[in-house]
């Protein structure tokens, strides 16, 4: 039996893994690649097997990065089954229909963009159509209910308490004789969080799949940081701003909206200041992610399914509101009353988010809150870093808001509970393979784990391939990134411009004070250093023919 890593294995998006036995081929995840141009131009390439042979894909759950590639898979062959949770399936409807729009949508820019310089239309990497093929093959189970996939396969769904629907998967695949257990964490969630339930621990399994994206970090305790979202919103409510909480769409959304309620309904003592005070769920997506919450209470925690016996919604309350429509959307920015808008996505790549950071990152009244994880790339990580300015259709926009980072949100869980969830194992699994993680935090969790547990992890760095029986490294495959198109120089030289700007800036300012600390000769030596990177960056565009953008956007290696 055999193991390859296609996906989340030089990141956190992606996630796809193929498992060959002797007779048959199945897939965990086929989820999109998310971040920035390079990162996203991988959607691009040729799955690295035939998707026609690929009997079933299991699915852990609805995130974009776990799933998003499966009306693809179906585009370029696949007909066989798609295992999922009953919840999970309701929201791979919304998820996958959501992302094939944006998709089209996208398409339909860059044609009109390549008319009028001459160049050919695009395709858009899937249609609505597609998405709706793929949801055909969707077939919905609960959890803890026993599958035969084959008479040599099956699985068991656990709840993982990622988001609504998330599981962990166990498989048992007999191979002549033998029999061996897989398990796959998918991304696993927080203990004792409102609505979901906590993660289950898995006493044994021969092999493990486990995700790492907060490896080598401890999250906040949630608490603290429902505490510090209210401070920031009473504080900026006071100087007359705006909270704007770019959150994923399933998941993060609808925590917001529980923790939202339960303040609004047990804080009285701050009803004069909030009274007038609405919180805006500004994304159709999330919109109809809420209701198919509301549709699968079944798997609510034990205190959630309380507040809903006993006559309250846990995700409604009096100052929530949902726009339904773009005008909607557009009147939020217009009223400069203090307001809490929620809006997707939560990495600030696409969607109604950037609007509203358009209209809002200027003004020093208001506050960004970013509750959850920001890719490498990404607007959001740019953000959170400390950019001073970003660009936004085309314009470019001064950041002046405060920015937050509570990580307390954060659906995954931090290096303690994978630790705790992993520590949940009686004895050694005979692999334990590290994926969906950066990799420094891959190397930093295998460290802990074999100090900690005396467990042997094998850190996943490039697509590769693994004998699972003997543990034998079959192939790799070295993942290199090139799409320094005219978009991505002109990007550069506008990364670099700002650089400079700020360094003149810094050194007419402190004319005569830094002295003592920094010679003038070196602040000359690091202006010098910003000079060449612009004069770099102008002879870039000549250096890259259009040949070379067209033959090498993005190759894989292939090494032994």
């Amino acid at each position: 039996m055999k193991i390859k890593f296609c996906g989340a294995s030089i990141g956190v998006t992606g996630s796809c893994h193929l498992i060959t036995t002797d007779k048959h081929k199945l897939l965990l995840d086929c989820g999109q690649f998310q971040g920035g141009k390079a990162v996203e131009k991988m959607n691009e390439e040729p799955f690295p097997f035939d998707p026609a042979q690929i009997e079933w894909v299991i699915l852990s759950h609805a995130h974009i990065d776990h799933c998003g590639r499966l009306p693809l898979l179906v585009k370029r062959g696949f007909k066989g089954q798609i295992y999922c949770t009953d919840a999970t399936a309701d929201l791979l409807e919304v998820m996958l229909k959501d992302s094939a729009y944006i998709h089209e949508k996208d398409a339909q820019w860059q044609s009109k963009k390549n008319a009028r310089t001459g160049k050919p239309p695009v395709e858009p990497l899937y249609t609505i159509d597609d998405a709706e093929d793929a949801l055909k093959l969707v077939r919905p189970v609960l959890y803890d209910q026993l599958i035969e996939l084959a008479p040599e396969i099956r699985i068991v769904f656990n709840d993982a308490g990622h988001i609504l629907g998330s599981a962990i998967t166990e498989l048992w695949i007999t191979e002549g004789e033998n029999t061996s257990k897989i398990v796959f964490s998918g991304d696993l969630g927080v203990t004792n969080r409102p609505i979901l339930r906590d993660p289950v621990k898995i006493k044994k399994a021969d092999y493990v799949i486990m995700e790492t994206t907060y490896g080598n970090r401890l999250h906040p305790a949630n608490a603290t940081s429902i505490d510090e979202l209210i401070h920031i919103t009473l504080a900026t409510v006071k100087r007359g701003g705006s909270v704007i909480i770019p959150s994923f769409a399933v998941g993060r959304t609808q925590e917001l909206i529980y923790q939202f309620n339960m303040f609004y309904e047990q804080h009285p003592e701050y009803q004069s200041q909030l009274e007038n005070v609405n919180v805006y769920i500004d994304s159709p997506m999330a919109t109809t992610a809420t209701e198919v919450f509301k549709r699968n209470a079944q798997v609510f925690d034990e205190k959630t399914k309380e507040y809903i016996l006993s006559g309250d919604n846990p995700l409604d309350f009096k100052n929530l509101k949902f726009t339904r429509n773009t005008a909607d959307s557009m009147m939020l920015n217009e009223d400069k009353s203090p307001k809490i808008i929620i809006s997707a996505s939560g990495m600030c790549e696409a969607g109604r988010i950037r609007h509203h950071l358009k209209h809002n990152l200027w003004d020093s009244r208001n506050s960004i809150v970013f509750v959850g994880y920001q890719a490498e790339g990404t607007l959001g990580r740019m953000l959170i870093e400390g950019a001073k300015e970003v660009k936004l259709f085309g314009e470019t926009i001064s950041v002046k808001a405060e920015i937050h980072n509570l990580e307390g949100f954060s659906g995954h869980a931090d290096q303690k509970g994978l630790m705790d969830w992993l520590s949940g194992f009686r004895q050694e699994p005979e692999q334990i393979f590290l994926v969906h993680g950066e990799l420094e935090s891959k190397k930093d969790f295998a460290r802990l784990v074999g100090d900690k547990l005396g467990f042997h992890p094998v850190v996943i760095t490039e697509n590769s391939e693994f004998e699972l029986e003997t543990g034998q490294l079959l192939s790799r495959d070295q993942v290199i990134m090139d799409v320094m198109d005219d978009e991505g120089i002109e990007e550069l030289k506008d990364k670099i411009g700002v650089i400079k700007s700020e360094l003149d800036s810094v050194l007419s300012s402190t004319q005569g004070i830094i002295e003592n600390k920094i010679s003038a000769e070196k602040l000359q030596q690091i202006n010098n250093i910003v000079l060449e990177l612009e004069k770099a960056s102008a002879n870039l565009g000549s250096s890259i023919t259009s040949e070379d953008r067209d033959s090498t956007p993005l190759s894989q290696q292939k090494e032994m």
